[in-house]
């Protein structure tokens, strides 16, 4: 028999979930989340309000996943870069590759939820701005352990201190994220880290030791 040709019209596209918690969260950074209204939600997201809440149980529930969508990314790049094999490559994934994350195309991320309308206005199940704030911390951690295991294997130049060295990266990485969100290009945002990175080197690789005996 053969196929009707219009059996497949007027049949609403796959749902993908992905591209839903992104229109959402570009939803959330503008206008905040009281600003938000479920329909705003569902006509951006295309699918109906029991749609929307068999998939995220609720508004605050989308929120909350958008939210660690996106920031939850921060976490990773600091995760892996301290696996690289020293503290030069450690601290030149995290401002490189944290570059990239900031200026990622429009069309596949929302923008910076740290200068979003969001922060100000959190859904009750998630304080955002105590949310951000225990990220960067825990970003913070995971960098400064990770020199001081390279400190104590003496993988650092003479007298470095990590706990400086981390507040400088930490430093440098707020920077970087601020001049993203005035719209700097993101070669200007890698020339930047790469000669803070250049500069940093000087107490993050130890000099050679010079020959023993005669």
């Amino acid at each position: 028999m053969q196929a009707d040709p219009g059996r497949n019209r007027g049949r609403p596209r796959a749902f993908d979930r992905d591209q839903a918690v992104l229109a959402a969260a570009r939803l959330f950074w503008r206008r905040g989340y009281s600003g938000v209204s479920t329909r705003a939600l569902t006509e951006a997201l295309g699918v109906s309000a029991s749609s929307l809440y068999t998939a995220f149980g609720s508004k605050a529930g989308l929120f909350e996943e958008a939210v660690r969508t996106y920031a939850e990314r921060y976490r990773e790049i600091y995760q892996r870069a301290v696996l690289e094999k020293n503290a030069e490559a450690v601290v030149e994934r995290v401002l490189v590759d944290s570059v990239h994350e900031f200026t990622q195309p429009a069309a596949a991320h929302p923008g910076c939820l740290v200068s979003s309308a969001a922060m100000a206005d959190s859904a009750g199940t998630l304080d955002t701005s105590a949310y951000i704030a225990e990220l960067h911390a825990s970003n913070e951690r995971t960098l400064l352990a990770r020199l001081e295991q390279a400190g104590r294997d003496g993988a650092l130049a003479d007298g470095a201190d990590p706990s400086a060295l981390t507040g400088l990266v930490q430093a440098v990485w707020h920077g970087l994220s601020a001049q993203s969100n005035l719209g700097s290009a993101r070669e200007e945002l890698l020339a930047t880290a790469r000669l803070a990175h250049t500069l940093l080197r000087r107490q993050l690789v130890p000099l050679p030791r010079e020959n023993q005996g005669g």
